[in-house]
């Protein structure tokens, strides 16, 4: 069986035995069910992205009783392991279950596990992982523990947890340290205790907003430069790591998930297209039809939800400070503005920029009455929530994850989420999406514990196009997809292999 080489050159990327794309056999494999039917702490600044969210609207455990936090239990699994710190390590039953459903909508993922499991091509890997704990990162999860590595995780936010699959995790013997509702201060306890293990060396990061790289990188930089190597699959992580590589100090090769076209063309788009509707129907049971909504950028997400929002009638206005993205949002119909123009007449403010302070007070205390105000960006920087608590302001509960803030005048707007990410705090993602970026994300990992000395250096690489491929391929066979395969004259005339990689780095989808 091949092995992940560089004999061709120290850039080039090969492609071991069972990743060969075989669709003879993928849909068969893919149509198989199972039988089982949240204190401030280092740089406020970098680690603000730290507490925005993803999880599911409904957990088991969100009407527990029990208020006592997971640091002052003391809880075992049944094989005896304290190695984890989870909200009730007697809901893995429950997360179980979770997980067995997601499963069946991550056929990729699935069949990456049934085809290298014997290869282990992540054996001696120890990966520290900060990303949201749900169920579909539990399959990615138990796929690399399948592949050969040991993993410890915590969450990339405070409320993005499902309680329940956490537990399933901790009892499955993964050592996993988040619930739902953490404090900050709970937040980087949660983060030093995967790392800070006596004995314990971790040679991997997967990071989602780049929070754990940092700390590891402030807290342990002895252990920093000991990793092999880094993925990143948000923009604010890896906007991060340029910024290392800029300044000289990123000593590890890092790989850039977020913008893989697997990720960029279908995570960021699709997923928000389908995740924005749910969380604003979930949270303020709202028509759509008729109502006047500005979002702030036009990247992938932006371009979803005002797909989204567009059919469901709503009257779309896009924000922009690309001319590329603001041209693109004109030709497709939408109305290019500033936020101030707007302000006083929108009913729906959502933003995806990535930026900071995109809606500030100004514009908060400009806001029609019952407007609501929400982000669909990883960060939770992108609206001033700081500024909204002040003594004039009342905040006032209304259900989870929705806040009234009250002007004197009473005038009061609706604030989802605190300002986190809306889709993943207040309702659930697609999983067959998930499905795409957690293949690629394992996918990277291999090749980056597996690559020859020389082949990545101390910077920031962009996925292999063969691998953005591969990782599609493997979900054509759900849709029953048949590809058209080239002649060997077409693959001469256009001077391609005809096992691709079939466009060129450079080519924008």
């Amino acid at each position: 069986m091949e092995k992940w080489d560089g004999n061709e050159g120290t850039s080039a990327f090969h492609m071991p035995e069972w990743m060969q794309i075989q669709f003879a056999d993928q849909k068969q494999e893919f149509n198989k069910r199972p039988t089982k039917i949240g204190r401030r702490s280092l740089s406020r600044s970098i680690s603000q992205s730290s507490t925005d969210s993803y999880s599911s609207a409904a957990s088991y455990t969100d009407s527990s009783d029990d208020e006592t936090s997971p640091r002052d239990k003391q809880q075992k699994n049944s094989k005896g392991s304290s190695d984890f710190c989870v909200k009730n390590i007697k809901q893995a039953e429950f997360g179980r279950r979770e997980i067995e459903i997601a499963e069946q909508e991550m056929p990729a993922l699935m069949a990456l596990r049934k085809r290298a499991q014997g290869e282990k091509p992540l054996a001696g890997a120890k990966i520290v992982g900060c990303t949201h704990i749900t169920a579909q990162t539990a399959v990615l999860m138990e796929t690399l523990g399948a592949l050969g590595a040991q993993c410890r995780w915590a969450a990339c936010n405070i409320y993005s947890t499902l309680n329940e699959v956490a537990a399933a995790l901790a009892e499955s013997g993964f050592p996993v340290f988040a619930w739902k509702g953490e404090s900050e201060d709970d937040f980087w306890w949660c983060i030093d205790r995967c790392v800070n293990v006596e004995g314990w060396q971790p040679n991997m990061i997967l990071d989602d907003g780049g929070d754990l790289t940092h700390w590891i990188y402030k807290k342990y930089p002895n252990m920093f430069k000991k990793i092999k190597g880094i993925v990143e699959e948000s923009v604010t992580g890896v906007h991060r790591l340029y910024q290392l590589s800029k300044a000289g100090k990123l000593c590890v090769p890092a790989m850039n998930v977020n913008d893989s076209v697997t990720k960029q063309k279908f995570d960021n788009l699709y997923c928000c297209r389908e995740s924005i509707l749910d969380g604003l129907k979930r949270t303020t049971d709202m028509m759509f039809g008729g109502k006047q909504v500005v979002i702030c950028g036009y990247g992938e997400v932006g371009k979803g939800c005002c797909a989204a929002l567009k059919a469901m009638g709503s009257i779309v206005y896009v924000t922009e400070i690309d001319p590329i993205c603001a041209l693109q949002a004109c030709m497709d119909g939408f109305r290019l503005v500033k936020l101030n123009e707007v302000i006083r007449q929108v009913d729906i403010v959502i933003t995806c920029t990535g930026n900071k302070n995109v809606v500030t007070r100004e514009h908060l205390d400009r806001m029609k009455n019952s407007c609501i105000v929400c982000n669909m960006g990883h960060s939770n920087t992108e609206i001033d929530v700081a500024s909204l608590r002040t003594p004039e302001l009342t905040w006032e509960r209304v259900r989870s994850q929705v806040d009234h803030v009250i002007w004197p005048d009473g005038k009061r707007i609706v604030l989802l989420a605190e300002g986190r990410l809306l889709n993943l705090s207040c309702s659930t993602v697609p999983t067959f999406v998930l499905s795409i970026t957690a293949t690629t994300q394992a996918l990277a990992l291999i090749e980056l514990y597996n690559a020859p000395e020389g082949r990545y250096k101390q910077d920031v690489y962009l996925l292999p196009k063969k691998m953005d491929e591969y990782v599609a391929s493997l979900h054509l066979p759900t849709f029953d997809a048949h590809l058209t395969e080239l002649t060997d004259e077409q693959a001469k005339y256009l001077g391609l292999n005809k096992n691709g990689p079939f466009k060129p780095n450079y080519y924008r989808y």
